[in-house]
């Protein structure tokens, strides 16, 4: 049976527990998450030992998150429209497959021209299954449930992260950078586990019937031409998703990708110590998203989302320049929760912005064009950090801040194009 709006639900304020009869989809899309997220931040982890190695500074390196964020971009929209056209588990597959063989061949470069473009074509993949895993988890739990399922798949992200650098402090000081990527080839075995216990969307299967018996057209055809696509977005909820999203993920990565580095160059800490406060940032993470997705269910996604953002710039002055061990310790938990917690919400918030025919490539160019902001963030970061009397913390300070406020404005609209589905 399709899913709808109307799809029943064990109570009016369902638990995780709700979650078990679709446990196949939300593990799968769990796990692809995790696992982008593993390869991801393995990035982020030996910045400092490939910049030794190439002999080139952090701002040289920024144009390897911007290619990367390029990258992304192209993955969320062209994924998009593969989701629409052909269905959302094939394309999870191929993005799984695609950003696993990138990031495994990360490990085999040797000057920067090749990691940018290596990392290019990761970003593709990994823009690429997102975008088709959210659709298919949202698409195949009932909408009640749906803040739940988005909360439980973005909390793979915080346990790839912990992951990394759980592996980093093990291998770095052993076996260096580049064994980090060879065993990113390793995501490519969740594609058995997808291919054979995970089933179509209900909503892209009864689409296709339904277009079948009007036009007398194959399952295999598209739901919406391209150009349809694009004009969809003229409506004001295509515009604000497409806008939160940049300065959302602007604010992130402005947040978190050379945190490691500044706590090896700023706080001269060793990869071993390194660990905890990154495992405490993911806690954080997973506990604000779980509780997030929570809450959503009571009191609306928007003002759940504002709240967090406005904790996330209430600690980020802590979470990056503070002295003492404990506060740091402490801020990275708790900026894990708020800034973390906002995504645990963002799949839903997305979905409710585009209609049946074309939700997938709508929500690949909203993370799109939000992947161009953390590209932005990413070049942006380290070159500002020699103009500011604090260095790196500082400059990634200013630009978590101001990305958070307007992210906040953003969120106080309600366009009439919403949609409950």
């Amino acid at each position: 049976m399709p899913v709808s709006a109307s799809s029943s639900s064990p109570g009016d304020r369902p638990g995780f527990g709700a979650l078990l009869p679709y446990w196949q989809v939300t593990l799968a899309a769990f796990s692809g998450w995790f696992l982008d997220a593993f390869d991801q931040t393995a990035l982020m982890f030996t910045l400092p030992d490939i910049a030794r190695d190439f002999g080139c500074t952090l701002a040289a390196l920024g144009s390897v998150f911007l290619a990367q964020a390029l990258g992304r971009a192209v993955g969320n929209t062209g994924w998009g429209w593969l989701s629409d056209r052909f269905g959302r588990k094939p394309a999870f597959t191929l993005g799984i497959l695609f950003f696993a063989l990138f990031a495994a061949l990360t490990g085999t470069t040797h000057s920067i021209t090749t990691l940018v473009i290596i990392q290019f074509l990761f970003g593709i993949g990994f823009g690429g299954e997102w975008t088709a895993s959210a659709t298919l988890l949202m698409e195949s739990v009932p909408g009640p449930l749906r803040p739940l399922a988005s909360a439980t798949m973005m909390a793979g992200y915080e346990v790839g992260y912990m992951a990394a650098a759980g592996a980093q402090a093990l291998i770095l000081p052993h076996h260096g950078w580049r064994m980090m990527f060879f065993i990113g080839l390793l995501p490519a075995l969740l594609i058995i586990f997808v291919r054979l216990r995970v089933k179509e969307s209900p909503i892209w299967l009864a689409a296709q019937e339904e277009k079948k018996k009007r036009n007398g057209q194959a399952p295999s055809e598209p739901a919406a031409s391209f150009w349809q696509t694009v004009r969809q977005f003229w409506n004001g909820a295509a515009f604000q998703a497409v806008a939160f999203m940049c300065f959302l993920e602007f604010q992130k990565a402005a947040l978190y990708t050379f945190y490691p580095t500044i706590l090896r160059d700023s706080h001269h800490l060793s990869p071993q110590l390194i660990f905890w406060p990154v495992s405490l940032y993911c806690l954080g993470s997973l506990t604000g998203k779980i509780l997030c997705g929570a809450l959503a269910t009571r009191f609306g996604e928007g003002l759940v989302m504002r709240v967090a953002l406005v904790g996330v710039m209430l600690l980020i002055v802590p979470f990056l320049s503070a002295g003492p061990w404990v506060i740091l310790l402490a801020s990275a938990f708790f900026i894990g929760a708020a800034a973390s917690g906002v995504y645990a919400l963002v799949p839903h918030y997305l979905s409710q912005r585009f209609p049946d025919a074309g939700r997938s490539a709508g929500m690949g160019t909203s993370y799109a064009v939000g992947s161009l902001g953390q590209g932005v963030a990413g070049r942006l970061v380290p070159s500002l950090a020699p103009l500011m009397a604090g260095g790196l913390p500082v400059a990634a300070t200013v630009c978590v801040l101001s990305g958070t406020f307007i992210s906040i404005g953003i969120t106080l609209f309600r366009p009439k194009d919403v949609q409950d589905f």
